[in-house]
């Protein structure tokens, strides 16, 4: 016995390896094209003219229009590139929390839309929904958020931000060591994941984290077996979670209702811990960024759920591969 044991352990961790690698892999695949066009583009401008197409959608909001090359820079980019514009443009541009928050809630909820965008159509969410909810539903809540503080006059005092970022190296050599790391990451965190859901699998928490998550994902309409995609995407991020989303689908385990289901609520709901924490530094306030966030995605998919087209959703053709016929049939 305790001969096999090092055996066995090696097996299990040559497959987990082999596992992550293979989601990994995928990932790769998308995420590095995604990433090099919008490098080009924001080399071309286009920040700059997404910033211009923007702007007159800042109005109905409450907010200037110079911070629409806020949301666009989230937009093409990331959180992080968001926040050092923001600081730029506060300086000449006072502001209230309220007015934060609102600008808040749209980078909450549109940000890094070519990468992360890429990455939900692979697992069989096309652009359109993407846009839909990242963009236009960012808007949304923006708006909802704007009239609730204006109506109550909650949040008008003035705005004082918690910190700001020293500005980063814009060369293309920074901008390459800084990918390199990313992806690097992205590696090590999906191994953590998986391992550490094979360890929940075999102490049967994942059972437990199923029964206590049923509630939510019934009103989502989305089934028991996207509880763990569903946990890893609302606390760390919709690339870690649409990941493993693949390796399910892949697997057979989930019905392609479940993965746009899940994939459109983590679009308007995920990395509730990093992104809240990186928006709260502009000095917004949870009530908009953490809490409406939330209820709107919860509002926002349960009426998506009962939609009808959603029963003729088809997974990706490449999923196809090393499944049966009867597992790939939409649900009636």
């Amino acid at each position: 016995m305790a001969q096999r044991l090092p055996t066995r352990l090696a097996s299990t961790v040559g497959q987990l390896l082999r596992e992550t690698w293979t989601v990994y892999l995928t990932l790769l695949k998308v995420m590095i094209p995604a990433l090099l066009i919008v490098k080009a583009l924001e080399i071309l401008g286009m920040t700059e003219r997404l910033g211009e197409w923007l702007s007159p959608l800042m109005m109905p909001l409450g907010l200037p229009e110079p911070l629409s090359m806020v949301w666009a820079a989230t937009l093409m980019t990331n959180i992080y590139t968001g926040l050092v514009i923001f600081f730029e443009i506060s300086r000449e541009t006072p502001l209230t929390v309220a007015q934060v928050t609102v600008l808040g809630a749209l980078m909450a909820v549109g940000h890094s839309l070519p990468v992360e965008g890429a990455v939900a159509r692979k697992a069989g969410v096309p652009w359109w929904l993407t846009l839909l909810f990242r963009v236009g539903g960012a808007w949304l809540l923006g708006w909802a958020l704007h009239m609730s503080y204006s109506l109550g006059d909650w949040l008008q005092q003035a705005n004082h931000v918690v910190w700001e970022p020293t500005p980063r190296d814009a060369g293309l050599a920074a901008w390459v060591q800084d990918q390199a790391i990313t992806l690097a990451t992205i590696f090590v965190v999906i191994l953590a994941l998986m391992a550490l859901l094979s360890l929940l699998r075999w102490l049967g928490i994942e059972r437990l984290i199923h029964k206590l998550l049923y509630p939510l994902l019934r009103l989502l309409g989305v089934g028991s077996s996207a509880a763990n995609i569903t946990v890893i995407g609302i606390t760390l991020g919709l690339s870690f979670g649409a990941g493993l989303l693949l390796r399910e689908a892949h697997s057979g385990r989930l019905m392609p209702r479940d993965i746009v289901l899940t994939l459109s609520f983590l679009g308007l709901c995920h990395s509730l811990i990093e992104d809240t924490l990186l928006i709260m530094l502009l000095g917004a306030d949870l009530s908009g960024i953490l809490w409406a966030r939330l209820g709107f995605a919860l509002v926002v998919i349960a009426l998506l759920a009962r939609l009808p087209w959603l029963n003729r959703a088809r997974l990706p053709a490449w999923m196809f591969a090393k499944r049966t016929l009867p597992e790939t049939a939409p649900r009636p």
